[in-house]
């Protein structure tokens, strides 16, 4: 066999691999819950992911969900549908995981301190979060660094956190949940936080982007930026999950997420 076909062979075998993080069952649905308008229970709500296709999610809860905890870890298992990720903490759920032996990241938002220098900021970051890195690596969780705005939201000190985490408090399972719907401010230079940030990164959560974050939540697709940040974002060296969004309490979560599936779809066609 020749040069030319084993190169050709090995680029087509490259680009099916790094593409496959986009497709509908590799997607994680994220913001699904308290934002939908028709209020599903958790065996409704796994029912419409699985009618979509999509096979991942990271839930979001309020006050009201607790008692539905441990329904909406049987309803996904129930309909093949895999617990990603896990928004924030709670001592129920962290029971609910070891009962069941899942093992979700953890998504908690970036501490932003205030007053004093950064190295200051850095330091009481890291103090901060410590106790939930120790209680995550417990668990067998990464812990994924929510980019929430303010100081904790710059991928410059997302990526200080993590890397002074791993070197020095043997936290390899800490990294960062990056979402361009709280990454408006970074439009303009996308393509260079994205590099800073790829080795710590084990989520992205995609939105269509606006400057000014006019309006913030969009369907993917909608937007003057998310083209070309996808693009980006597809020919970086990031190969891993990929998130779409709902985030929107005036629209069905099913009609929100379809919006993004097709909007996602003809994008990627046009950038192929």
């Amino acid at each position: 066999m020749s040069k030319r076909i084993l190169f050709i062979i090995f680029l087509s075998v490259f680009s099916l691999g790094h593409a496959d993080n986009y497709s509908t069952e590799k997607l994680i649905a994220w913001c699904i819950v308290p934002f939908d308008s028709q209020k599903r229970s958790p065996s409704q709500r796994a029912q419409m992911l699985k009618n979509i296709g999509i096979k991942r999610v990271a839930y979001d809860w309020r006050k009201e969900n607790v008692p539905e905890f441990e329904e909406e870890i049987l309803e996904y298992k129930k309909h093949g549908i895999e617990f990603f990720a896990f928004w924030n903490t709670h001592k129920l759920a962290f029971k609910l995981f070891k009962k069941h032996k899942i093992y979700p990241q953890i998504w908690k938002t970036a501490i932003s301190p205030n007053g004093g220098n950064n190295n200051d900021k850095l330091n009481i970051a890291i103090k901060e979060i410590l106790p939930l890195v120790k209680k995550t690596r417990e668990l067998g969780c990464k812990l994924g660094l929510y980019n929430h705005g303010g100081w904790g939201g710059e991928p410059e000190n997302l990526v200080s956190v993590c890397k002074i985490l791993r070197e020095n408090y043997n936290a390899k399972h800490v990294g960062i949940v990056y979402n361009f719907h709280h990454g408006h401010n970074h439009i303009n230079d996308f393509s260079k936080s994205l590099k800073l940030m790829t080795p710590y990164l084990i989520c992205i959560n995609l939105n269509g982007m606006n400057t000014g974050a006019n309006p913030k939540i969009l369907p993917i697709g909608k937007g003057k930026h998310d083209t070309e940040m996808i693009r980006t974002l597809k020919e970086s060296n990031y190969n891993g999950p990929i998130g779409i969004i709902d985030h929107r309490s005036d629209i069905d979560t099913k009609i929100a997420l379809k919006n993004n599936l097709s909007g996602l779809k003809e994008i990627l066609t046009k950038i192929k």
